[in-house]
């Protein structure tokens, strides 16, 4: 597969001008009314870009737990968008989360919502559309006060799904490329995209140069149990990078493997060392889109913390 951000046609960015947004973790996507953020009022997103722009952010990804671009109706879409333009705020991306294409069931209607959030996408005049193969959350994760530490769904080890897997993601792949767009495949623990070699495996055999990784490598040294070196995760992953998700976790675990734990950390003090993956990144030629993102406290503040150790880290002018 070729290297979609070494051959990418925009310039090199800055630490200054790197494009660098935040999730929005820190939103609740429902409101103490029980009215979800897609079906809010203005005042609702006037709040939301209000709070994104007070911690000196002026890009934000849209997941579509909170929004779902393809559901919204245009007058509502220019609305939404006319609101972040107040603040100064741009939505450069959607992340479609938790729709994977084999979550058994659901593929067909999976798959079709994905196609209309890739349209959805190019007409917001986003410049990535960014998901993955996980599914919703089960019962355990989500009684969990950490949702990683409770055992989610698995893709089977079946030659058969895996092979609709790339083809269905293939497919998403051309339509991206048709409307502009790269596609971006979430690393995320006991899907086919949770391994450093499995991922590789899986983007190289759809093999479009439009669809990539976000080596959101934390999903995994996140996790209770025994994890790859994230040294070794990047080392493989990054090569094939269009797109990152950037967060940190502290862990301990035993030697011998029996235990482990961690907790959500800043960029700076968790187990991943951000100044080697940024340096690695750059010299490998990625030059796309970095979202800040943190689970649990001030998810806000916490990105709004990180973005600037971020930018002590990539090129200076």
């Amino acid at each position: 597969m070729t290297d979609t951000t070494a051959t990418a046609s925009t310039p090199r960015w800055t630490a200054d001008t790197w494009p660098i947004a935040t999730c929005l973790h820190g939103i609740p996507p429902v409101d103490r009314n029980g009215v979800s953020l897609h079906d809010a009022e203005p005042e609702a997103w006037d709040d939301l870009f209000a709070q994104v722009a007070g911690v000196g952010f002026t890009l934000a990804e849209l997941p579509d737990s909170h929004v779902r671009p393809a559901d919204l109706e245009p007058s509502r879409r220019d609305e939404f968008l006319a609101i972040a333009k107040s603040h100064g705020v741009g939505v450069p991306s959607v992340h479609l989360q938790r729709q994977s294409v084999i979550m058994p069931g659901h593929e067909e209607r999976n798959l079709e919502y994905a196609h209309r959030t890739i349209d959805a996408a190019a007409e917001w005049g986003m410049q990535v559309f960014s998901t993955g193969l996980h599914q919703p959350f089960n019962d355990a994760q989500r009684k969990a006060l950490w949702f990683w530490t409770a055992q989610g769904p698995k893709d089977p080890d079946d030659p058969d799904v895996w092979n609709a897997a790339v083809s269905r993601i293939r497919e998403l792949g051309k339509h991206a490329a048709d409307v502009g767009l790269p596609l971006a495949l979430e690393l995320y623990e006991d899907t086919y995209l949770g391994t450093a070699d499995s991922a590789v495996r899986f983007v190289e055999e759809v093999g479009l140069d439009n669809v990539g990784l976000n080596p959101d490598v934390a999903n995994l040294i996140r996790l209770h149990r025994p994890v790859e070196d994230w040294r070794e995760l990047f080392a493989k992953t990054l090569p094939y990078a269009n797109y990152m998700h950037v967060k940190n976790y502290t862990r301990d675990e035993a030697a011998d493997g029996s235990w482990a734990t961690s907790v959500p950390s800043t960029m700076d003090a968790g187990l991943i060392n951000y100044r080697q993956v940024f340096r690695d990144a750059v010299d490998l030629g990625f030059n796309g889109i970095i979202l800040a993102e943190h689970y649990g406290g001030d998810s806000l503040g916490m990105c709004s913390t990180n973005q600037k150790y971020i930018r002590t880290l990539l090129p200076q002018a």
